[in-house]
């Protein structure tokens, strides 16, 4: 790597950066003084612990650990993801579905195209990539869901009353919140390059790789994480809205 130079002295100098969001925090009475340090002691934590566990997964180059690590990413993924619908019942198993498949599908895809190799320094990051941006997409669709539900509940028993059955009455619904887990994707991909130099292209651009081949990557990230939101945000929400429903097919709240 070219120029890169990280050392413990220049890390822990940098902690002025934290600083400054603990004065802003404190000189504007935000009260988030105690959330931003847990959240940076959680980060280094979890980062350090990380990073070790990587650098045996990638220096053992196991399958079966690599797809360990995947797991656990997918299964954190899941987790948090069902964090984001508070009140709907069962939502663990439909995020893990979600992101199992939006993961499977896409990595299934760049491998078979020869696009990237079933190695763990390539199949981690990817996968979480993937997972990252698809429990994002699922909580924006568990979030949209409660609220639209809330707002046009008069409106799904005017069409149940009509004979209407959940899946007609919800489709409005439905439409509204994949959409809504796919903007972020769709808004990131628009602007990608005149506004923002993402992640794998600013990192790549960093360790001194031709601008040239990490356009390359980048393009092809964006078209990964497209459909690895549309696959889950899709799937989430057709398995979510039945939730709002009991058994008799009654709207419930």
């Amino acid at each position: 790597m070219q120029n890169l130079a990280v050392n413990n002295l220049s890390l822990a100098l940098s902690f002025v950066l934290v600083l400054v969001s603990l004065y802003f925090g404190f000189k504007e009475k935000l009260g988030i003084d105690k959330d931003i340090i847990i959240g940076v002691v959680r980060a280094v934590i979890q980062l350090f612990v990380v990073g070790y566990v990587l650098k045996y997964v990638i220096g053992s180059n196991n399958v079966i650990l690599t797809l360990a690590m995947m797991t656990v990413i997918v299964t954190n993924a899941a987790w948090n993801a069902k964090k984001r619908g508070k009140g709907i019942p069962d939502l663990f198993g439909i995020s893990l579905l979600a992101i199992v498949l939006s993961t499977g599908v896409t990595i299934g895809v760049l491998v078979a195209s020869g696009s990237i190799k079933f190695i763990p320094q390539q199949m981690v990051p990817i996968s979480g990539m993937i997972a990252s941006n698809s429990m994002v997409a699922i909580g924006l669709c568990y979030k949209n869901m409660i609220a639209t539900f809330k707002d046009r509940h008069q409106q799904v028993l005017e069409k149940l009353a009509l004979g209407a059955t959940t899946k007609l009455a919800s489709m409005d619904i439905l439409r509204d919140s994949i959409k809504t887990g796919m903007s972020p994707t769709i808004d990131s991909a628009k602007t990608v390059g005149l506004v923002s130099l993402p992640g794998m292209m600013s990192g790549l651009i960093f360790a001194g790789v031709d601008p040239v081949k990490a356009i390359k990557y980048q393009i092809m990230v964006t078209f990964m994480l497209l459909s690895a939101t549309s696959i889950a945000s899709v799937i989430s929400c057709y398995f979510a809205y039945k939730k709002f429903y009991n058994e008799k097919s009654q709207l419930v709240l």
